[in-house]
């Protein structure tokens, strides 16, 4: 019977902690939870530990297991435990010992290797099958920048050695899609220390993609009833402090003056949105009221967490926001719903569903958060979609749907987004006018479908490994000439798929033939077309396909039909 995944992936963090102390009796310990995929444990070492120490941190670890040594749990006096840990020098557990509201404190031991742990355990280091050390990183002590830097070595570990080799195979996987050497290999984008950390530059590759996805979400959300508005960059800092971002938000927050007055480089696009409802008196009879903006938004994020595209300082959002009547609210979050499942199945995403709700750390009356989180629910349970809850994960002025999508090698990543709000409204007087002609309060729905387009362009990347269908393709076909002599046809070509809006490059340089497939094929061009003797006497093309290899000849009329009937099915 196979162990809870928890706690055995806890169980192999004690047994690296005590390989560790075996191997080097001068490091001190912190902490070694379990985490998704696998774990941790964190360590002061004089001396970084090294990617080459690991493989013999394993085999101290696969020593351990085949010692079979039980994993013995004992309930100690606070005192006795800190005195315990004192003459260990181990100073972090002295440290979390004085967090630890109960008189008595747990620890497990195994043979003399003791550590402070609220467990449970595996009975005992044997039953430990599976596992393997992945890498070392730098982290600091209880993820404090004032605190010292520790050594964190990541680990995973399965029931099974079948799992686990699929496993370390999908983290194999997960490096060749790398987004950001794929990006650079692709000509997408560019991140340069010189134009500062976290901001993106769009190469032209990078940027036709991107217009795609903008193209393609404008036509949907007009299809579904949303105006187009734009904000500015900066506002009044007097209208963060009113929204409550100021407050739950400013550590992430830029700020500039303007003359004399203080200004927010704007982390969220919904301001604006609030003073575009409020700009004219509204009816019962104008709601809903679907406002969209492709905003861009700053957020001051800390350097030791940026990466690449899928975390930035600098994005644009396809960020919406819905003023309805609360009889409206349980439908338009079900129209939300409806629009994610649409453009998850563009890209082949499947995806899973969670509300979390509300945080410590908030804003608004519990009867409101009540109201919000029951529309929620309601609207999923209506939509038979499951889902599970997150307690307090929402954010500061309302509770939320969280889309978490899978990707082709089965990796989670959370994007789209629904947040109900009954707050915000509140603190900006937003009302209409009711059938009885009484003054009412509108709810807001803040949604984003991609999220951050930069985030979700990187997501995408590795989901296709760089090789994206037709649609969204930003070289489509690419026309290969055997030799100069047959370039006026190529160019002929060009001008036919140019009129049919297909976007296209010329190869018409001197290399042989071969070297020319190989660079379309490195690059990841769903087409290459190749021109010479034959296909000039026959008024053709040769056709090579991403997927199929050499599809032989072709005619021209036949592959501009082939071409349009792929990307209107969006393939």
């Amino acid at each position: 019977m196979n162990m809870n995944i928890e706690i055995y992936r806890h169980s192999a963090s004690h047994i690296l902690a005590q390989a560790v102390k075996e191997l080097y009796p001068d490091v001190r310990l912190g902490i070694g939870p379990a985490i998704d995929n696998g774990f941790y444990y964190d360590f002061e070492r004089r001396t970084p530990f090294q990617q080459e120490d690991l493989a013999k941190i394993e085999a101290k670890m696969s020593e351990i297991i085949k010692r079979d040594i039980p994993f013995i749990r004992k309930e100690v006096d606070k005192e006795e435990a800190k005195k315990m840990f004192a003459d260990l020098g181990e100073k972090y557990k002295l440290e979390l010992i004085d967090e630890i509201p109960e008189e008595k404190v747990t620890v497990y031991a195994q043979d003399k290797f003791i550590d402070l742990c609220r467990g449970p355990h595996a009975k005992s280091t044997g039953e430990i099958k599976a596992f393997k050390l992945l890498s070392v990183a730098g982290a600091y002590w209880r993820g404090d920048a004032t605190k010292p830097m520790l050594q964190r070595i990541y680990g995973t570990a399965f029931n099974t050695e079948k799992e686990l080799r699929k496993h370390l195979h999908n983290i194999e996987e997960a490096k060749k899609r790398d987004h950001r050497s794929l990006g650079q290999k692709l000509g997408l984008f560019l991140m340069r220390e010189e134009a500062g950390a976290g901001f993106v530059i769009y190469q032209p590759n990078g940027g036709m993609i991107r217009h795609l996805l903008e193209e393609y979400e404008r036509k949907e959300h007009l299809r579904r009833g949303y105006k187009f508005v734009y904000g500015p960059t900066i506002l009044k800092k007097e209208l963060w402090e009113r929204s409550g971002h100021y407050e739950h938000y400013r550590e992430l927050m830029y700020f500039t003056r303007v003359g004399e007055e203080e200004y927010a480089i704007k982390p969220m696009n919904c301001i604006s949105h609030m003073l575009i409802f409020k700009s004219r008196i509204r009816s019962y009879r104008d709601l809903p009221i679907r406002l969209f903006e492709l905003g861009t938004v700053h957020r001051h994020e800390k350097s030791g967490v940026l990466h690449g595209l899928l975390r930035v300082r600098a994005f644009t959002q396809d960020d919406a926001h819905i003023f309805c009547r609360e009889d409206q609210m349980v439908d338009e979050i079900k129209g939300v719903l409806d629009l994610v499942k649409d453009v998850m199945a563009v890209f082949n995403f499947t995806f899973t569903l969670e509300i979390s709700t509300r945080p410590g750390k908030s804003i608004g009356r519990d009867e409101d958060w009540d109201k919000a989180t029951s529309a929620l629910k309601e609207a999923l349970e209506d939509k038979k979609l499951p889902y599970k809850i997150n307690e307090g994960e929402g954010a500061f002025y309302g509770p939320k749907i969280d889309v978490i999508l899978e990707d082709a090698i089965k990796r989670k990543w959370q994007c789209a987004t629904i947040q109900c709000d009954f707050t915000m409204p509140e603190r900006f007087d937003l009302h209409f006018t009711n059938n009885r002609g009484e003054k009412e309060r509108p709810i807001m729905l803040h949604r984003v479908i991609f999220g951050a387009l930069e985030r979700f362009i990187g997501i995408l990347i590795e989901h296709y490994a760089g090789a994206f269908p037709l649609w969204l393709a930003p070289v489509q076909v690419k026309i290969l000439t055997i030799s100069e002599k047959y370039n006026t046809y190529a160019n002929e070509i060009a001008k036919s798929l140019s009129k049919e809006e297909v976007r296209y490059e010329v190869d018409l340089g001197d290399e042989k033939i071969g070297y020319k497939i190989r660079q379309g094929r490195l690059q990841k061009i769903p087409y290459l077309v190749i021109v010479g003797e034959r296909e000039v006497k026959d008024n053709s093309l040769s056709l090579r396909s991403r997927e199929r290899g050499d599809e032989g000849k072709i005619f021209l009329s036949d592959f501009l039909k082939r071409l349009k009937e792929e990307v209107d099915l969006k393939k």
